[in-house]
């Protein structure tokens, strides 16, 4: 645990937009891991990367769907390993409205690898986990409005540009009951875009019905306009005891509101 935190073939003619704004890019997070953290571009134009990325998305028919007959694990596992035994952690950034910003991070500790997912604003203290995408999974931390929203808001300040990569970089840290039905429709073609996948309709609808790890969530405001859940897993569930606390509930939400 640190500070609070729980430890836990490229694509020709495709290439994500992403910018390389030094004031987008963290060289530091408040209260998190220090690191090092680096700026990669070149990974997000690569499909392995996207299979592994979005791994505990494909929980069920979702698997076969998107890692079939003859999928080349070899590889794959290969590519993974090289991936975790950098001496970098590669991070994503994703502006939000009022300064804050959402980042992706390939949180490189021998033993303890993963994704983590958090929001952050220059003022603050800490910025805050919202899900971990590792052997020990703590989710979900946005709704399907927190997640177009991040994806389609087209805010410069960030190192991701792309609204079809920011959606699949946050895709693992998503579950959402109430997802409408045009999201399939959204999400295929994001994975489209990157995987280049021909059953893209099909995989978009079981990973939009099964949600990965955790499984759809309810969500809903309180009195106070923040929004929580009912995932037994999530930091966004005051009901849970390692919740956030009500007032960093809040400014969560505030953070994510379009």
């Amino acid at each position: 645990m640190v500070d609070g935190y729980p430890s836990a073939g490229r694509r020709r003619g495709m290439m994500a937009r992403v910018t390389n704004d030094a004031d987008g890019h963290p060289t530091r997070i408040a209260g998190y891991h220090d690191g090092p953290f680096s700026l990669c571009p070149e990974l997000l134009d690569e499909r392995l990367f996207w299979m592994g990325h979005l791994y505990s998305c494909t929980e069920g028919e979702a698997g076969g769907l998107m890692f079939g007959p003859g999928y080349a694990w070899a590889d794959h596992r290969a590519y993974q390993q090289r991936l975790w035994q950098r001496t970098d952690w590669p991070v994503f950034t994703i502006p939000l409205a009022a300064g804050h910003q959402l980042h992706v991070v390939y949180r490189a500790v021998p033993d303890e690898v993963g994704v983590d997912y958090l929001v952050n604003h220059p003022g603050w203290e800490r910025a805050e986990l919202l899900a971990r995408d590792d052997g020990h999974f703590m989710g979900p931390g946005l709704s399907w409005p927190d997640l177009v929203a991040a994806a389609d808001n087209g805010l410069p300040g960030g190192t991701v540009a792309d609204p079809q990569v920011r959606l699949l970089l946050l895709l693992p840290a998503f579950g959402d009951a109430a997802a409408p039905s045009g999201a399939v429709d959204r999400l295929a073609s994001a994975l489209r875009s990157r995987l280049g996948t021909q059953a893209a309709a099909q995989l978009a609808a079981a990973m939009l019905e099964a949600q990965g790890l955790t499984g759809p969530v309810h969500w809903a405001a309180t009195a106070d306009g923040t929004w929580t859940n009912d995932g037994r897993y999530s930091f966004r569930n005051p009901a849970n005891a390692f919740a956030l606390p009500g007032d960093r509930l809040a400014r969560v939400s505030a953070a994510l509101a379009d």
